[in-house]
């Protein structure tokens, strides 16, 4: 059975998917601008990278549309085949990073602070709040999970501003940044599995999270979650890349 979809999160998801994808391909394009390489070069990886991520994207609106991902209270104890949704793409981001020359110097390119800001969507996740305040979900999910999205999608602002004009302790509050975000997606992970019906369900049986599995809210763990990953593990990346320069620099 699929539970009933508030028109106001509809509404929101409208809004939000095609801004995210802005969000994304615009920094695609701005790294091919950036990048050390020929025109023919840059744009096409670029290009190329473009058509995957929007093919991820439609992979992933169809499969949730179709309730793919969907948890049912009938069969609790089925494989969470949202876990497929989740770290597919993870998988095949981190192949093309280690493989592919051309996408490991695009991705580069971006400039740091960019790739900080990109995460302002996650003030999206307020809606979980809303979803909880209306009956709608578990707090052991909706709580931590609103809160800490808000809270990462607003200090992105911030720590973006200070990278921007490379004010003392930016890459510090980058990394602090960076860890709490990882930090909360790990948690709305974790306490969506163990509010929604499976093997690793422990909490909230008398109302279980179900809406997060079906069309539109799936869309959260398997594009924008694993999004804010790859673009927390491209932040840590560069960092590293940065302070390993740096140290080479004061060595030499």
């Amino acid at each position: 059975m699929t539970p009933q979809i508030p028109g106001y999160v509809l509404s929101l998801e409208s809004i939000l998917r095609p801004f995210v994808m802005t969000i994304a391909l615009g920094l695609i394009w701005l790294a091919a601008a950036y990048m050390p390489a020929s025109a023919k070069s840059r744009y096409t990886t670029a290009g190329v990278l473009s058509a995957m991520f929007t093919g991820w994207e439609v992979v992933a609106q169809y499969l949730g549309a179709a309730n793919t991902y969907l948890a049912t209270i009938e069969n609790p104890l089925a494989m969470p085949t949202i876990l497929f949704g989740l770290l597919i793409p993870l998988a095949v981001a981190a192949i093309g990073l280690w493989q592919s020359e051309s996408i490991a110097r695009l991705v580069s390119a971006i400039p740091l602070h960019w790739l900080v800001a990109a995460q302002v969507y996650r003030v999206a996740g307020g809606i979980f709040l809303v979803l909880w305040a209306d009956g709608r979900l578990p707090w052991q999910f909706a709580l931590p999970a609103g809160i800490g999205d808000v809270a990462t999608g607003s200090a992105a602002v911030v720590v973006a501003a200070r990278l921007a004009q490379n004010a003392i302790g930016a890459r510090s509050a980058t990394y602090a940044w960076c860890l709490f975000g990882i930090a909360d997606l790990v948690v709305a992970i974790t306490m969506g599995a163990m509010t929604s019906p499976g093997r690793a369900h422990l909490l909230a049986f008398d109302a279980p999270n179900l809406l997060v599995t079906a069309y539109p809210l799936v869309m959260v763990p398997t594009f924008a979650v694993p999004l804010a990953l790859m673009l927390h593990g491209l932040v840590l990346l560069r960092l590293r890349r940065s302070a390993a320069a740096t140290g080479r620099l004061a060595t030499a």
